[in-house]
C-alpha cells in the first residue's frame, strides 16, 4: 500500500492511496447454452493471481459476468480496477449504467419482459462500488496476451469432468408474466423518484374518467391507473 503525506496549513494528515490492479476476463461455453467455463488474471506490480472455473449448464453472457465476479472477489481491500473483458455486453451494461437502471426499474426492461441474469448483476453492481472499477473491452483472439491466457482458463475448465449447476441458471425464478402494477409511493418507472396519487379534476370528455391517477413530481410521467377508471352514464338515445 502507497503512502501519501499531505501537509495543510495547520494540521498534517496521513492518507492512503488505492492500490491500482488490472484483471484480465473471459468466459464462454461449447455450445451456448451449455457447458462454460471462466477464467481470471488479476495483475499488480507485487503479485499475479489467476482463477478459473466452470459449470455444467449455462451460457456465454452469464460465464463473462461471473469471471468479473470473481476476479473483484479476489481483492481484499478497496482497489482502483481496470478490468478487460471481450464482452461487449458485459462492458456496456456497467460503463453506460444500463444494468444501474436495469435495477433501479426493479429489473423489469418493459410491462412483460425482464433483464436477463438479474441474479449474476445483484452481485457485481456491489463489488462495483466497493472497488474503482473502469470495465474496458478488448478484441477477443486478437493475441492480447492475458486475454488469450483468460480464454485458455475458461476452455479447460468447460472440459473438466463433474462439473457443478450453474443455480442461478439452471433454477431461475419463473420471470413470465406482466410487471406488477405501480403503487403510488413507489418509484417512477423512468427517473425512480416516488410517485403519488393526484386526484383527477378534469371533466369526463368520453363515456369515463379516471378518478385518480399516479403522477412523478421530478419528471413529471403520469400513470393512469385502470383500477381508477369509472364510467359515466349516457342518456338513452331519442332514435
Amino acid at each position: 500500500m502507497k503512502w501519501l503525506l499531505r501537509i495543510y496549513m495547520n494540521d498534517t494528515r496521513i492518507v492512503t492511496e488505492q492500490p491500482s490492479v488490472e484483471i484480465y476476463t473471459d468466459g464462454g461455453c461449447e455450445p451456448n447454452p451449455g457447458p462454460g467455463g471462466y477464467g481470471v488474471v488479476l495483475l499488480h506490480p507485487r503479485k499475479r493471481a489467476e482463477t478459473s472455473g466452470g459449470f455444467r449448464l449455462t451460457t456465454n453472457n452469464r460465464m463473462e459476468i461471473f469471471a468479473a465476479i470473481k476476479g473483484l472477489e479476489l481483492l481484499k481491500q478497496p482497489c482502483k480496477v481496470t478490468l478487460y473483458s471481450d464482452s461487449q455486453y458485459l462492458v456496456d451494461a456497467i460503463m453506460k449504467g444500463w444494468a444501474v437502471a436495469w435495477k433501479k426499474k426493479d429489473w423489469w426492461l418493459n410491462n412483460k419482459e425482464r433483464a436477463k441474469n438479474i441474479d449474476l448483476w445483484q452481485k457485481l453492481l456491489p463489488l462495483c462500488e466497493t472497488h474503482q472499477v473502469e470495465f474496458r473491452w478488448v478484441k477477443g483472439h486478437a493475441g492480447i496476451l492475458e486475454n488469450e491466457w483468460c480464454d485458455q482458463l475458461s476452455m479447460a475448465a468447460l472440459h473438466q469432468p463433474n462439473l457443478p449447476a450453474d443455480e442461478g441458471y439452471e433454477n431461475k425464478p419463473e420471470t413470465e408474466g406482466e410487471r406488477p402494477k405501480l403503487q403510488a409511493g413507489e418509484p417512477c418507472r423512468k427517473c425512480s423518484t416516488p410517485v403519488i396519487k393526484q386526484t383527477s379534476r378534469k371533466k369526463p370528455k368520453h363515456d369515463f374518467y379516471y378518478e385518480y391517477y399516479l403522477w412523478c413530481p421530478k419528471c413529471q410521467t403520469t400513470y393512469m391507473v385502470e383500477e381508477a377508471k369509472r364510467f359515466v352514464e349516457q342518456p338513452p338515445s331519442l332514435f
